[in-house]
């Protein structure tokens, strides 16, 4: 018997947010930004109901148990175990990625990433004054995988000074086995290049893979590393603005801890400190029932493939609740695809062209949604694919 609703169609039209509320345009189906469409847990509402009753909001003094929350979570989900002064906190994911780049880089200096990969990642260089490396993934046969030749030979550039690893990946889907990460992170030891992972996605995973935290992996690659995390995916919190940054290293520490402050993202809001608390203390249990609903999620999105659109590849689904379809069947761009599912059945879904993937046509759906409307979408998107195939 499950214990959370998952099925309840929450109204969010209307909130101000930016997944429903970005368009003007009237009866849109928005499956496109990494935003789920499920209420969050229970313990997390009434901790922040709790704290709105006090009714006074002054500057957040993070105390040692929101810490010690964190660091019990990825002791419990993961296996990892890090110290509390290894830790900062931060507004976000994107924010301490562009902070972690502006600590371990000058203007200039090359960062390497992999495409296709979250389109954030492109803008957090840039804004940095660092210029883009791409060791693009290899794709084939539904599912991507890493050209460790061209890593490498990237990885000796003496301008690359930063790799940007995205763990679990997205949108490829892929959770990087502990073998793939090791080989990358060796070939970043010997060309000097400092890790920085983007590991928000770490609690999304699919039954048969594991998550693997990088920088548990060696004492080696946790020197070398500044791991980014946060509860708001997991739990559909992003809008409460917290994340952290896990850097063993002192010196390194202390740079980015410099370029949080340069940057003004040093401080964080009340909610999102007691949500965090809440989350990794007491949501465990509603996530758990989240993955089941996703996974079924995915297989009916699967089945409804093979057996309404089977020119169209889904690329397998390991980790994060974003499935990457591939549409070169169509004959069209990704930029195309879009806008006439726009246009036509009012679907909102994202293109590949924007995380960099160039090659081939693909889109980006969200499944994080009632069942309901995962079916309205697929529906919507079927009908486009008859009229134009």
């Amino acid at each position: 018997m499950t214990k959370f609703n998952f099925d309840e169609i929450v109204p969010r039209r209307g909130t101000d947010c930016v997944k429903w509320d970005g368009t003007d345009v009237e009866g849109v189906l928005p499956m496109w930004v990494a935003d789920m469409d499920f209420r969050t847990a229970p313990a997390i509402i009434d901790a922040l109901r709790s704290r709105v009753e006090h009714g006074v909001f002054g500057y957040e003094h993070v105390p040692e148990s929101y810490y010690d929350a964190v660091i019990r979570w990825f002791e419990r989900r993961h296996g990892w175990t890090f110290r509390p002064e290894w830790m900062i906190y931060t507004s976000g994911v994107v924010p301490a990625v562009s902070a972690v780049i502006k600590a371990v880089t000058s203007p200039g200096d090359k960062v390497l990433v992999q495409t296709p990969v979250y389109n954030c990642f492109f803008s957090s260089i840039r804004n940095n004054g660092c210029v883009i490396e791409d060791n693009a993934l290899v794709y084939s046969d539904g599912e991507y995988s890493i050209d460790f030749d061209d890593f490498e030979r990237r990885a000796a550039d003496l301008s690359v000074k930063a790799f940007l690893l995205c763990n679990p990946h997205n949108p490829a889907g892929r959770v990087w086995t502990p073998d793939e990460l090791r080989r990358m992170g060796e070939i970043c030891m010997r060309h000097g290049v400092f890790v920085i992972a983007d590991e928000i996605h770490c609690d999304i995973v699919m039954p048969g893979y594991k998550y693997t935290p990088f920088a548990s992996l060696s004492d080696e690659f946790l020197a070398n590393s500044a791991t980014c995390t946060a509860p708001t995916k997991t739990f559909n919190i992003a809008g409460l603005q917290i994340a952290n940054i896990i850097a063993a290293d002192e010196t390194t520490r202390k740079k980015i801890d410099r370029a949080i402050n340069i940057n003004e993202v040093c401080d964080v809001g009340t909610f999102g400190v007691v949500a965090l608390q809440a989350a990794y203390n007491e949501g465990e249990d509603w996530l758990d029932e989240l993955l089941v609903y996703l996974k079924y999620n995915y297989d009916y999105l699967t089945q409804f493939f093979a057996a309404n659109m089977p020119m169209l590849k889904v690329v397998r689904l390991e980790g994060t609740y974003l499935v990457w379809v591939d549409c070169s069947a169509l004959g069209r761009t990704s930029s195309e695809i879009v806008s006439e599912l726009m246009d036509v059945e009012k679907l909102w879904l994202n293109g590949g062209d924007i995380y960099g993937e160039t090659t081939r046509p693909f889109v980006r759906i969200n499944i994080a949604c009632p069942k309901v409307t995962l079916v309205d979408g697929l529906n919507r998107l079927l009908h486009y694919v008859k009229r134009i195939v």
